[in-house]
């Protein structure tokens, strides 16, 4: 059975024989390693250097929240081998001459400098360099943004850049060098003595120091302190670059310790709880100089090992509770830390369900921020004693209760009174509302018999948590009678800090959603492609629409749907005609209808990032932001041609198990292009195009299902990328080569199988 279906989309790319140069790839678009320093003090300007890859040709930084301008000052452009050894040869003809003219000197200096920034060990995406002089305004507004490179490939991925309220003290970057070079390679013959001697810089606190650790490197900083103060030292590392690929554990792990004037140790931290990012709190014992040290926990480096450190009598909040309110209801907020000048705050009633950041203000310095959960469920404290069947705390669900494991090897028990064949779930908030606390769920009957058990269940909205602590557990109740639940700590570790917020209900089917990338680049009238992730919540397994929200007029999703039963799906963003001079921000919602009520969610921006060579997570972004970009290859295709993009909402293209299905593709393409192929992107395991027919209507793609693969109900999107193919300039070995040039992508194709 063929099933036919069409599309009608313009290919872009340059035309005619004259246009051949063009035919190459279209460069890639720019991506940030890191960000150095990765912020500033309000009212100030510093020199930043972003360190990536294809950024040779930035023309601005993009920073979030406004109150920032850039002015770019510098350009790195690391030599290649082939540059390398040309330049070379020529420095080898001019040393070799008898008489040098001042000319030839002045070549012979520029040609040594510029042959010294070579290290053929260099890792690539970082490799490129550019510099901006970035000016903050005075009322710029304190916190973390993004700041993302623009170049006329499009927008880079965002890194964090932060804009504070302390002076801030910064080391210059490192150049490109010989030394630097010969430094990395013997570090990794294991010539530890050839690692850099210890550096040391004298800073007046409070402050904000900014640095990069090499391989080897160890960092020092001298201050006068004066006895009695307490001093708050916050590391942020692993936060400013959360995921390093090919490195492990996969961040830079950055260790503290503090010494006094006589190098004695007086502190040390390698992480704070389960963050990686040490902090420290010393009293000073007596006027005189100290010195902090920071360097890698396993003498690692690069110049994306970057850090900023905090060191004041700033406040700093160690923890909060209860972790929660109730919409519409205040709620009083313990909190502890150091250097705070009150332990209480108080939750807007008008607070609408949602997570928010929990702050204390000392002298004009704010802390760090804590998360906090609002939900509209009831809510109840937890009561001592209840860690034991007899002493069990009654609950009614559904309830959301805020309790603590208060001392090692506490747990809390809460009897709720059940129903056969009811469905319950219990769910524990702990680690991804910043509490240590890593949790284990058991579900008993009167007996004393286990229903269930949890210990960690992974959540792919938790952010930068690696660690996936929190349980949850969703259980259908063998009888009538009363069960308890019981709550620990999986190392039967406690304290004032081991904060939770347990959820005890029947199940609330929902969703959350994630959308990757959080940078998109799409030629004008093109479309590009993207992801979003459902994050089905308690049982939720039904379709989500997805939709543009208060989108410009000309953009549109293709494929926006998220199948029943699937956590992802590949979608396609169609851009306007026309490029857009800057770079927009947009919003993708999902809406389900669930227990007979339309549910409507934001999707989250996020990066799919890789850890350590193999883990991937989905890293929140602010923003999605997105470049139309024009110029260059598309508007010369589509001046050529003359065509408009044609977009049909067609109904999903139906393939048989073990059979084919026909879609038509209408192109205004000219034979001077060469021969088009159509590839799939990262297809369902099973799928494949079959063949690809051109003719003068256009292009007729049959796609093909393998019966041993693929099952009937099977949905989602098929992404379709059009490359031309040219003869290649090179010959190997089995004659001339193709050169394949990526060209456009497709609009999402809906698809289902079905039985044959």
């Amino acid at each position: 059975m063929n099933l036919r279906r069409c599309i009608v989309f313009v290919v872009l790319a340059a035309v005619g024989a004259a246009s051949a140069p063009a035919q190459r790839a279209p460069s890639a678009p720019p991506y940030i390693g890191y960000v150095y320093p990765a912020g500033g003090q309000a009212g100030s300007t510093v020199s930043v250097t972003v360190g990536g890859q294809n950024l040779s040709g930035a023309t601005g930084l993009l920073i979030s929240g406004g109150g920032v301008q850039a002015v770019l000052s510098e350009r790195f452009q690391p030599l290649t081998l082939q540059q390398f050894r040309a330049l070379g040869k020529k420095l080898q003809e001019l040393t070799r001459k008898k008489q040098k003219t001042p000319a030839d000197l002045k070549q012979i200096a520029e040609l040594r400098k510029r042959l010294a920034t070579f290290n053929r060990n260099a890792n690539p995406t970082i490799a490129e360099t550019v510099t901006f002089e970035v000016t903050i305004a005075p009322n710029a507004i304190i916190g973390e943004r993004e700041l993302r490179i623009v170049t006329p490939n499009g927008l880079s991925n965002p890194r964090l850049f932060s804009i504070g309220q302390l002076p801030e003290v910064s080391k210059k970057p490192p150049k490109p060098s010989e030394e630097g070079a010969n430094l990395k390679a013997a570090l990794r013959r294991g010539e530890q003595e050839a690692a850099p001697p210890s550096q040391e810089t004298s800073v007046t606190i409070p402050c904000v120091i900014n640095g990069q650790i090499l391989p080897g490197q160890v960092d020092h900083y001298r201050f006068k302190a004066k006895r009695g103060q307490r001093l708050v030292i916050a590391t942020s590392a692993r936060e400013l670059v959360p995921y390093i690929s090919d490195a492990v554990p996969g961040w830079f792990q950055a260790v503290l310790t503090l010494y006094d004037a006589e190098g004695r140790e007086l502190a040390y931290d390698d992480d704070f709880r389960f963050r990686p990012d040490p902090v420290l709190y010393y009293e000073i014992p007596a006027d005189g100089q100290y010195v902090l040290e920071i360097k890698d926990a396993i003498y690692r480096g690069r110049e994306d090992f970057v850090y900023r450190i905090t060191i004041g009598e700033v406040p700093f909040v160690t923890s909060m509770f209860p972790l929660g309110g109730k919409a519409g209801s205040s709620t009083t907020i313990e909190v502890k830390g150091w250097n705070l000048p009150i332990h209480q705050l108080t939750q807007d009633k008008d607070c609408p369900p949602g997570v928010f950041p929990v702050y204390v203000a000392k002298d004009g310095w704010i802390s760090n921020r804590l998360p906090f959960l609002v939900d509209t469920l009831p809510h109840a404290t937890e009561k001592e004693p209840n860690n034991d069947i007899a002493n069990a705390q009654p609950v009614a669900m559904p309830i959301i209760v805020n309790g603590r494991i208060d001392k090692p090897g506490d747990r809390d028990l809460f009897c709720i009174q059940g129903r056969a064949g009811e469905e319950i779930v219990a769910e524990v908030h702990a680690r991804r509302l910043d509490s240590p606390l890593d949790s284990i769920l058991r579900i008993t009957d009167a007996n004393g018999k286990t229903i269930a058990v949890n210990d960690d269940h992974e959540d792919k909205g938790s952010g930068l948590n690696t660690h996936h602590a929190d349980s949850y557990l969703r259980v259908r109740l063998p009888a009538t009678g009363k069960f308890y639940i019981q709550l620990g700590d999986t190392q039967r570790k406690g304290g004032p800090e081991y904060a939770y917020r347990l959820r005890i209900s029947p199940p609330q089917p929902d969703f959350a959603l994630r959308v990757v990338p959080s940078s998109v680049n799409v030629r004008a009238g093109a479309s590009a492609a993207l992801t979003v992730y459902a994050l089905r919540k308690d049982g939720f397994d039904g379709d989500i629409a997805l939709a543009l929200k208060n989108a410009p007029a000309g953009f549109k999703l293709n494929g926006a749907c998220i199948p029943a039963g699937q956590d992802h799906v590949p979608i396609t963003l169609t851009a306007p005609a026309t490029a857009t001079k800057e770079p927009i921000t947009i919003t993708i919602e999902g809406r389900a209808t669930i227990g007979g009520r339309q549910i409507t969610h934001p999707a989250v921006p996020a990066d799919d990032m890789m850890q350590a060579f193999a883990y991937r997570h989905l890293v929140p972004a602010k923003e999605l932001k997105v470049a139309v970009l024009g110029g260059g290859i598309a508007d010369r295709a589509r001046a050529k041609t003359r065509a408009e993009v044609q977009l049909a909402d067609i109904p999903p293209v139906k393939i048989p198990v073990g059979g084919t299905a026909k879609v038509h593709v209408g192109t205004a393409l000219t034979t001077a292009l060469g021969k088009l192929q159509l590839e799939l992107s990262e297809p369902p395991d099973g799928i494949t195009i079959k063949n690809v027919t051109t003719g003068r209507d256009g292009t007729e793609i049959v796609l093909a299902t393998e019966s041993d693969k693929v099952k009937p109900g099977l949905k989602g999107n098929l992404i379709v990328n059009a490359y031309l193919s040219s003869p290649g300039a090179k010959k190997g070995p089995k004659g001339a080569s193709q050169a394949r040039v990526p060209i456009s992508t497709l609009p999402a194709i809906p698809f289902e199988v079905v039985a044959r």
